[in-house]
């Protein structure tokens, strides 16, 4: 098969699932929402009237629409990107801005899935390895709800951390089966587990939730099984810690951020979690290779 028409078919479903992403990051707000007001727990009552109507009884029948008219969206409202760039980010009855959430998650879905395969750092030949690989990108999908969820609302949705971590599962199973010496790894499970996980829930413990929240631990995981490999988890902390201090210390000393703002964590452990799958094994080397 030609390169450039996997590619473009990487492209086209990264995209497809994008859109499933961004709908379901609505609507999974949208049912948290509903929750905490049955629960009798503090809500935001103008974004609750807002999304309720985003989602039903029946999670199979529930409907994309527009948060200001109710305007029930038909096929053609729903082509990834096409869409929302055809209407000029606008509802095509009322007329009122979209925003840019949806095509920013359906690009950045679509990116993931090319940087994956162009970067991908294990073979793609035999049926392991190509079930290893579409784990991947499933779990992709999820990390990329739990990306715009935490980003906009400073919250990682239970639903969304259990299936990465149960593809997590599903990760070392295959990557044990792939394996000539399954203790040593699931000892790197383990110590990847260690990593991303336990020191979080340490400091969990030691602050009582102050400095890091739970989402974080059960993200970490999932994470951590998906890298199935301890200095991978190394490097996704490592990264996860420098991405944040790149953005972070700018935004203060501009004073986009005061010093008691609270940033998710989230996205930032996330991202440190790409660049260790995709480039940690090269990182490590470079580093290695500077202490020779």
């Amino acid at each position: 098969m030609e390169i450039s028409v996997i590619y473009l078919a990487l492209v086209l479903v990264g995209l497809c699932f994008g859109s499933f992403a961004g709908a379901t990051v609505w609507r999974l707000r949208a049912r948290q929402l509903i929750e905490d007001k049955e629960g009798q727990e503090e809500y935001d009552k103008d974004e609750y009237k807002r999304l309720k109507k985003l989602t039903t009884s029946n999670a199979v029948r529930d409907r994309s629409k527009c948060l200001h008219c109710s305007y029930v969206l038909r096929w053609y409202d729903l082509i990834p990107l096409v869409s929302w760039v055809s209407l000029k980010g606008k509802c095509r009855k009322c007329r009122k801005p979209i925003g840019r959430f949806e095509p920013l998650i359906e690009l950045g879905v679509a990116l993931f899935f090319v940087l994956s395969y162009a970067f991908w750092p294990y073979q793609l030949e035999s049926t392991l390895e190509i079930a290893r690989f579409i784990i991947w990108l499933t779990a992709g999908v999820g990390l990329a709800i739990l990306f715009a969820y935490d980003s906009k609302w400073f919250l990682l949705p239970d639903k969304a951390s259990f299936a990465v971590i149960g593809l997590g599962v599903a990760n070392v199973i295959v990557v044990v089966l792939q394996s000539a010496d399954i203790m040593s790894t699931l000892l790197s499970v383990a110590g990847a587990i260690l990593i991303l996980s336990g020191i979080y829930l340490a400091l969990y413990f030691y602050s009582r939730g102050q400095w890091i929240g739970f989402g974080d631990i059960k993200l970490g995981l999932g994470l951590a099984l998906l890298l199935s490999d301890w200095s991978l988890a190394f490097v996704a902390l490592f990264a996860a810690n420098l991405i944040g201090c790149l953005l972070v210390i700018p935004a203060l000393i501009s004073g986009k951020l005061r010093r008691d703002s609270h940033v998710p964590f989230g996205p930032l452990l996330i991202l440190g979690f790409v660049v260790a799958q995709l480039a940690g094994a090269y990182l490590i080397e470079a580093y290695l290779g500077t202490m020779i």
